[in-house]
């Protein structure tokens, strides 16, 4: 007689990673200096966007946009690339070190930047509510440095990277 046990692996990473890419946009919200009311605010309405694009398989990129109120100018990106495994070795683990170590080289941004957290998905996708179509500001005049895998939910995994601009 044998025993057979299963879990579902794709469900919790689905809400570990979900919850995480959120934190770590958090994060990098406080340490950047902007305020996280925004964040905060919308906190319900991003989870569940991110949950079921990830759960459908559909998000490609998540980003936190900062740019200038003013001249609606690109001040600086962070992007959180999505790859899709399930294949993982049951381990869950993120790096907010990483993280941490590039915002400091980067400093912080002025406390007059506005942010918007934009989801890249892919062409078909289910609307969630609380989501808008819309376009990312360019990326002319910046160069993006890839931090490598900064969230995995074994397999379901976020490689992390961020634009500077150029000297």
């Amino acid at each position: 007689m044998s025993t057979h046990v299963s879990v579902n692996t794709c469900t919790h990473a689905v809400t570990y990673v979900t919850d995480k890419l959120l934190t770590s946009i958090k994060g990098i919200v406080l340490l950047s200096g902007l305020s996280p009311d925004k964040l905060t605010n919308q906190w319900t309405a991003l989870e569940r966007g991110v949950s079921a694009w990830l759960r459908s398989q559909d998000l490609e990129e998540l980003h936190l946009e900062v740019y200038d109120p003013v001249k609606d100018t690109l001040i600086g990106r962070w992007d959180f690339a999505i790859f899709y495994g399930f294949e993982g070795d049951g381990a869950f683990w993120v790096d907010p070190d990483a993280i941490k170590y590039h915002i400091k080289k980067q400093g912080v941004w002025p406390g007059s930047c506005e942010y918007r957290i934009v989801a890249t998905t892919k062409p078909g996708r289910p609307d969630v509510q609380g989501w808008s179509r819309t376009t990312l500001r360019s990326t002319s005049g910046f160069v993006k440095q890839g931090i490598g895998t900064s969230v995995n939910g074994s397999g379901l995994s976020a490689g992390t990277g961020y634009w500077r601009k150029t000297s």
